[in-house]
């Protein structure tokens, strides 16, 4: 006889003890493990739901903040958008290609959970570096290939992302998947159970042994030993899903459905638990009644199998055969497995016989909740410091803009997007490798502007000031691409929660992100918190990930980052300053990571923001491009990589002239525009007191750049892009 069951199930014996008290008497192995999945930190948020307070989660906008599948934001004309993001960090780790292609799979059944149709996924992947690690290289590749095989098999695609390599992930790399769906605003479903005597219905798949104890595998750090945990792994089938998916969008134009919800973390538990938990109710099911693909499951591995493709409905009690009907047709399973009660207990039975009763409530809403202790780390003032003057200046500025070029944090994506179809359904306007993806809504004269981001490195530094600038920064890509930015959904992956040091960042992130949201009116719908990211070596850089969309009211205002025409005037909105530290410059050509990381002034970011939004919407520039990591001179790359066109630079200024091509100073956008123009940008540049640099002029065939004069920068453009599109290609064989 185990002596310690708590820890069988990765609960403390203070947390067992609770079960004690919640149930007067000792839980079976079923209800123990029911309890040990449903308290992980993955499906309980136990140690940072005290935290969320601080979050903005309301506006005249929002139809569904936190707490069910996914958020949704009134995009007007009765239409709405869901969206969600969520990590599988840990399987992807072990599994990379069924880890991605799962958390793709688990992200679409969120957002059609809701009752909205799939139309765009996005990622945020981080690898430890590559170019010499080949364990790295396979993580990578199965991880691309997990995202593209399943969402290019669905049918959906992947517009955007972001992939960034640093040593901090060699151990934990981070798969964080966003979905947004479209749903018109009297079709919203959620997961509630409510009804005495409604049906409870188990749709899609059959149930295996797959992916049991992932939620709490998710909640513990990555060791040898729970590293070799393949079966906590699920297994995901793309045509399935989409079987999946066109039934219940299907059922959901009938009034049968009372409620519903994916059996993601947890399996039946999470969502037989939290459903009567949202529906003030109890539930009672037999496990012998749910389709399995295994002989001999026992009702625990029913209960917290995690297996794929599986939907769990409430629905009107006489409804079932209709229901049925809908389902056979697809080719699916389906199957009555118990009945809404008004006990408040979740009531396992297997043939008619009681194996598990628990009040539901304590398994969704009654985890402990810890403020954990917090103190900063040692490092943060040692590494903040840094002295530009004992930075060694460089001579050849060509060597160094190459040098940046082909780092892999700053080189084309091309690799990664090619092997996504990110054209299906034929509404992409602007593709993968821009500054935001654009998706046109069916019927309307609208688009929607997603991306992802953040910048770990400024979050490692100083994470309240990194996670601001992480707000920021997705808020300007949604602005340079004409959008005006809607919600936030949030992945934030961290370490252990229980290392005060670890917390400490956490919380200075959270309260960042509250600060640049209220001050930009950007509610958080949605989100997804991955702790425990971390091995006995090290824990990753914190990577509060900001999934941000943006109305785009307008398709015919929709502007791209690349210059247009010969002649244009090249544009600097905002000020270069001496800000060099945490900067890509300094990891590329000085090997360091380290200085204090670039001021973000939020509301001289809003003005640059309007300003740029105004600018957009009376048609006065042609192109727009946000500056972050590489600063000035790798936007010009960029914008120049896309167009085939040339650029003639010539500036004044007295910083030095690597810091001023490749700070990283914020609150900064590119733009291009007709010489006829000029006065009218200056003028509202002014209104807005928006400091700008006219740099220059686009020209042919290549980058031309004088600082005071001097010549510093002479390429031909031809170069830039071979090396730009060459770097992940030549890596990955």
């Amino acid at each position: 006889m185990n002596n310690k069951p708590w820890e069988s199930v990765g609960l403390t014996r203070e947390e067992y003890d609770k079960i004690l008290e919640i149930l007067g008497r000792e839980p079976n192995n079923l209800e123990l493990n029911m309890y040990g999945v449903m308290w992980s930190e993955h499906c309980s948020y136990k140690n940072s739901r005290a935290l969320f307070k601080h979050f903005p989660t309301s506006n005249e906008r929002v139809l569904q903040g936190p707490g069910e599948n996914a958020g949704i934001i009134d995009i007007g004309d009765n239409k709405a958008i869901a969206m969600k993001i969520e990590s599988h960090n840990h399987p992807s780790a072990v599994e990379p290609y069924q880890g991605a292609a799962t958390g793709v799979g688990g992200i679409i059944r969120d957002i059609f959970a809701m009752g909205a149709r799939p139309i765009a996924l996005l990622n945020s992947l981080r690898f430890g570096e590559i170019e010499d690690d080949a364990h790295m290289r396979y993580l990578f590749s199965g991880v691309v290939s997990g995202i593209g095989g399943y969402g290019n098999c669905i049918g959906i695609p992947t517009v955007g992302g972001e992939v960034y390599f640093n040593k901090c992930y060699k151990g934990n790399p981070l798969v964080n998947a966003m979905c947004i769906g479209v749903i018109e605003h009297d079709k919203i479903h959620r997961g509630t159970a409510a009804g005495v005597g409604n049906l409870v219905m188990y749709v899609g798949a059959s149930t295996g042994r797959d992916g049991i104890g992932g939620a709490s595998f998710a909640s513990v750090e990555l060791t040898e030993e729970t590293a070799v945990k393949k079966s906590a792994v699920q297994v995901g089938d793309p045509f399935m899903e989409k079987l999946l998916l066109e039934a219940c969008l299907e059922l959901l134009d009938t009034d049968y459905v009372v409620g519903i919800q994916d059996l993601g973390a947890a399996g039946l538990t999470s969502a037989c638990s939290e459903m009567a938990s949202r529906g003030n109710s109890g539930m009672v099911i037999d496990v012998s009644l749910v389709p399995r693909r295994e002989e001999g499951m026992l009702p625990v591995e029913v209960m917290i199998s995690e297996s794929q493709e599986r939907m769990l409905l409430v629905i009107k009690k006489g409804a079932e055969e209709k229901v049925k009907k809908i389902f056979d047709k697809w080719g699916l399973h389906s199957a009555v497995i118990g009945k809404v009660t008004d006990d408040g207990m979740l009531t396992i039975m297997e043939n008619g016989k009681i194996v598990g009763r628990v009040p539901a409530k304590s398994l969704a809403d009654e985890a402990p909740k810890y403020y954990r202790e917090y103190e900063k780390p040692e490092y943060i003032d040692k590494k903040r410091a840094l002295s530009i003057d004992k930075l060694k200046e460089v001579n050849d500025l060509n060597e160094v803009l190459f040098k940046m070029i082909s780092s892999t944090n700053l080189c084309s994506r091309e690799w990664v997007y090619n092997q996504y179809d990110y054209q299906v359904r034929t509404n992409t306007v602007i593709t993968p490798g821009s500054d935001a993806a654009v998706i046109r809504i069916d019927e309307t004269n609208k688009a929607i502007a997603a991306t992802t981001d953040c910048n770990s490195r400024y979050c490692y530094l100083n994470p309240r000031r990194g996670a601001r600038i992480a707000v920021a920064e997705a808020a300007r890509n949604i602005v340079v691409t004409g959008g005006k930015p809607l919600a936030i959904t949030d992945g934030l992956n961290f370490g252990n929660p229980e290392k005060p040091d670890r917390f400490w960042q956490f919380r200075e992130s959270i309260l960042g992100i509250s600060e640049a949201c209220r001050k930009f009116n950007i509610p958080v719908v949605s989100g997804n918190v991955s702790f425990y990211n971390e091995t006995p070596e090290n824990a990753i850089y914190p990577t509060p990930i900001i999934g941000m969309i943006g109305l785009i009211d307008d398709l015919d205002k929709v502007m791209t980052m690349e210059f247009k025409e010969e002649g244009d005037i090249i544009v600097l909105l905002g000020s270069t300053k001496e800000e060099i530290g945490a900067s890509e410059y300094l990891k590329v050509i000085h090997g360091l990571e380290l200085g204090e990381v670039p001021e973000i002034d939020l509301d001289l970011e809003k003005r640059l923001q309007d300003l740029c939004v105004e600018l957009i919407d009376k048609k006065l520039i042609k192109s727009a491009h946000d500056l972050s990591e590489g600063g000035l001179a790798l936007a010009l790359s960029e914008c120049l990589a896309k167009s085939n066109l040339g650029a003639e630079i010539s500036v004044d200024t007295d910083l030095r002239e690597d810091i001023y091509l490749f700070s990283e100073s914020q609150s900064r956008i590119l733009v291009s525009l007709d010489t006829n123009n000029v006065d009218k940008l200056k003028e509202l540049c002014n209104r807005y007191e928006i400091p700008f640099t006219v740099l220059g002029r686009t020209i042919k065939d290549k980058l031309s750049i004088k600082i005071n004069g001097d010549l510093v920068i002479d390429v031909k453009v031809e170069d830039i892009t071979d090396k730009l599109r060459s770097v992940l290609p030549c890596i990955m064989g």
